[in-house]
């Protein structure tokens, strides 16, 4: 279910784009080395977590 309300945000995002004739405000590849980031944030968020409960505790 979240891959499809992640696609449907994704295409109404671009059709937005597209109805108001606006150019994506990175490259191609610059977006997609974006996502890499987020993608890798979102998982060390948790390593992060279970390492600073190992510390306190």
């Amino acid at each position: 279910m979240n891959y499809l309300i992640s696609l449907a945000i994704g295409l109404g995002v671009g059709l937005l784009y597209g109805a108001l004739d606006f150019r994506s405000p990175a490259p191609p590849a610059i977006a997609l080395v974006g996502l890499l980031g987020m993608l890798a944030g979102e998982q060390l968020w948790p390593l992060g977590q279970q390492l600073v409960a190992g510390w306190l505790s």
